[in-house]
């Protein structure tokens, strides 16, 4: 097997820190030098008060999987840029967060080196995620006085899956946006963060039909050295035992909308979600 997999270039690639990026062959299978961006044109523009989008990032890297092994995660660039591209040009503005104001996290190995428009944004956008905001903070000074959000969004990649599930921050936010008719985004593994939203009271999303990163997928990665192990825990599993409702059986471009609750499958579905999204908003 070991042969095989470096004959095949399978072997997840060792970082710097000790963690583990995908293989060769699951950064050629997987990832992809360009997007299917569609342009971002819309007709008319959001112009009414409540135009900021608050979007919650992880600042968290490394992800120790069953083995013991470490994957380098983040938000995924794709997943996160192409719904900001959508959501910017439909008239929206973005206010970046991570739970403590730590520097943004982004699979850097994932970012697609020949995309013109998502280059152009995470340049725009260097020095928010270099210095994004405290969720903490909102949370404790700005959450409930804030009338100005129409939605709050949270981008995929593994490393939502990092320091979201657990944040009771990102629960209270969960439940304000809830309160407040606002809409909450969540793409691929992003869902994996409504998991906050549970209380002594029960599940914020049960009885939600959602789309979601097919655990299936996840369980088959390893083979081609994307993950250098088996997860440590399985968001569908999760989510599907507080009563949510997965829609999508694939890592394809499914998006659902749930009452206010907008999901996408993976990142084949980002430029449809983002889309989606800005459509929604824009009702």
């Amino acid at each position: 097997m070991g042969i095989l997999r470096k004959l095949f270039r399978a072997t997840p690639t060792p970082t710097a820190d000790g963690a583990f990026s995908p293989s060769p062959l699951a950064i050629r299978l997987g990832t992809s030098p360009t997007t299917d961006y569609d342009g971002g044109v819309y007709p008319t523009l959001y112009t009414g008060s409540n135009n900021r989008i608050l979007m919650i990032c992880t600042e968290e890297r490394n992800m120790t999987m069953a083995n013991g092994k470490t994957f380098s995660t983040g938000n995924h660039p794709v997943e996160m840029g192409l719904p900001m591209l959508h959501l910017i040009n439909a008239g929206f503005e973005i206010d970046i967060v991570t739970p403590t104001g730590a520097p943004v996290v982004i699979e850097e190995w994932a970012m697609p080196a020949d995309d013109a428009d998502i280059k152009g944004l995470y340049r725009d956008y260097a020095e928010a995620f270099a210095n994004p905001g405290s969720l903490a903070e909102f949370v404790a000074n700005k959450m409930e006085n804030a009338g100005s959000y129409a939605a709050v969004y949270i981008p995929g990649g593994h490393g939502a899956m990092l320091g979201l599930p657990d944040n009771s921050d990102v629960g209270k936010v969960l439940h304000w946006a809830h309160e407040q008719e606002m809409f909450t985004l969540a793409l691929c593994h992003g869902p994996a963060a409504l998991l906050a939203a549970k209380t002594d009271e029960g599940f914020l999303y049960d009885g939600y039909k959602m789309t979601v990163f097919p655990d299936a997928v996840d369980k088959q990665t390893p083979v081609i050295g994307y993950l250098p192990g088996p997860m440590p825990w399985w968001v569908g599993e999760k989510l599907t035992a507080l009563g949510a409702q997965i829609t999508n059986t694939k890592a394809d471009a499914s998006c659902h909308v749930d009452r206010r609750l907008v999901t996408g499958a993976s990142p084949k579905a980002a430029n449809a979600f983002g889309r989606l999204a800005a459509e929604t908003l824009l009702k």
